[in-house]
């Protein structure tokens, strides 16, 4: 058994256009910066995975100097760092996500978020929010953060 951690961060985007993503679901609100899609939940979640198998971290694979990756879907990269563990042995046990964010309001998008997660990884993912409660850049509302965990097991042969 292995178990990783992954921590993502983003600042809300000027662009007004932006959609905001998050769990791999569209959600009501500002969107984040980022290079691709800035889903802090899908990479954290892939941090967590890529770190449980020893593979490194988001960056390495999907670097945001790559144009490859302007835009990209952030649900595709966890899929894809699944794949890295699962060719290393490993495949997901489950996962808890914590998301940090003062705004939007996120409880109605808590379960979809979990089913999408749940789907892409192949494991039950739970996915909870809380606030920053006014404190630090997350309390003023100056963006998202995510704070996963995940458990990898070996692949049955």
């Amino acid at each position: 058994m292995r178990i990783g951690q992954g921590f993502d961060v983003h600042p809300f985007s000027r662009d007004e256009g932006r959609p905001l993503v998050l769990g791999g679901v569209l959600v009501e609100g500002r969107g984040l910066s980022g290079h691709s899609d800035a889903d802090v939940v899908a990479h954290a979640l892939a941090d967590a995975v890529l770190g449980a198998a020893a593979l490194g971290d988001i960056g390495t694979h999907f670097p945001d100097t790559d144009p490859a990756f302007a835009g990209a879907d952030s649900i595709a990269l966890l899929a894809q760092a699944v794949t890295m563990a699962e060719g290393a042995g490993l495949a997901p046990v489950n996962a808890d996500c914590t998301i940090l964010a003062e705004e939007p309001r996120l409880a109605p998008h808590l379960a979809p978020m979990a089913e999408r997660l749940s789907a892409t990884i192949g494991a039950p993912v739970s996915v909870k929010a809380t606030r920053g409660e006014g404190l630090g850049a997350i309390g003023r509302a100056e963006g998202i953060a995510c704070l996963a965990i995940v458990l990898l097991a070996p692949l049955e042969s």
